[in-house]
């Protein structure tokens, strides 16, 4: 290989900020054309949050628990609905890819797997904040709940959450890739399962002791952990923090690597030719 050759090809290895604005400007202008898909997205977490909120107010006259911190389940319940969405965001961006048969010519564009995976993490993001800006605004109108009122650690909570759908949305992509369109399913399915030991509406010490060690596992039971700290003592648990930190580092390094490892699996078997089928 000439210098010149190597020069280039270092330069298509490298990351450039142009692919993945292009990736998500091509995501972008789907949206702008289609308003039945941002009414999507705020439409779930609105009637989440309202069931809840009608549940809570009951329950603030019925329990002493959820007396102590007003609004303490709204407030899971729009967490929540960050990983969710984190997660959703993440795989559909991906499979309107391939619902339009269009990841086999993306990967042979110049774009690099990294680039396609930052993007998607981006389209992620923009798609939560549209659906959870409705009913986070709702909940102040409608129960006097403003969970903005949370200050720093909201963020804390938010940047957690939404790695951990990131890591699962990589993790559903790569089996999509792996296995076809058979695994889509799966963008629903995973993350609805993580639901029960993220102790979202109660703490991990209500799950059996085996179970809690299963929870523990899970950057999400820290989160909702840290989040019942924050409202009923008001106190920043930093410990809770780091450790989820700590946690969606793994998770999310390692389903990266699998979801590159994935990508390179389907190039060799020429998977990407079956896409959509």
């Amino acid at each position: 290989m000439t210098p010149a050759e190597r020069r280039d090809a270092q330069a298509r290895s490298a990351f450039a900020g142009h692919r993945l604005f292009a990736i998500v400007l091509r995501h972008l202008y789907v949206m702008r054309t289609s308003w039945p898909r941002l009414l999507e997205m705020a439409y779930w977490p609105t009637v989440q949050m309202i069931v809840w909120g009608f549940a809570s107010s009951f329950f603030r006259g019925h329990s002493s628990w959820v007396a102590q911190a007003a609004g303490v389940l709204i407030g899971a319940v729009l967490l929540w609905e960050v990983m969710f969405r984190a997660n959703l965001g993440f795989s559909l961006s991906f499979l309107e890819e391939m619902w339009s048969r269009n990841l086999g010519q993306l990967y042979l564009t110049p774009l690099r797997p990294h680039e396609h995976v930052a993007a998607l993490a981006v389209m992620s993001l923009i798609r939560t904040c549209i659906g959870l800006l409705p009913p986070s605004l709702l909940a102040i109108a409608l129960y006097d709940f403003n969970i903005y009122g949370l200050g720093l650690p909201l963020i804390a909570f938010f940047a957690n959450l939404m790695v951990m759908g990131w890591s699962v949305g990589l993790f559903t992509a790569s089996l999509v890739l792996r296995f076809g369109m058979g695994a889509e399913s799966l963008a629903w399915v995973l993350i609805f399962g993580l639901s029960p030991l993220a102790g979202i509406y109660y703490p991990i010490s209500t799950l059996p002791g085996w179970l809690q060690h299963v929870a523990y596992a899970l950057p999400p039971a820290y989160v909702f952990e840290g989040m019942r700290a924050v409202m009923f003592d008001h106190v920043f648990r930093w410990d809770l923090f780091i450790r989820a930190a700590a946690l969606n580092a793994v998770y999310f390094t390692g389903f990266a690597a699998f979801f590159l490892h994935m990508v390179r699996v389907a190039r060799r078997k020429g998977l990407f030719l079956n896409m959509g089928e």
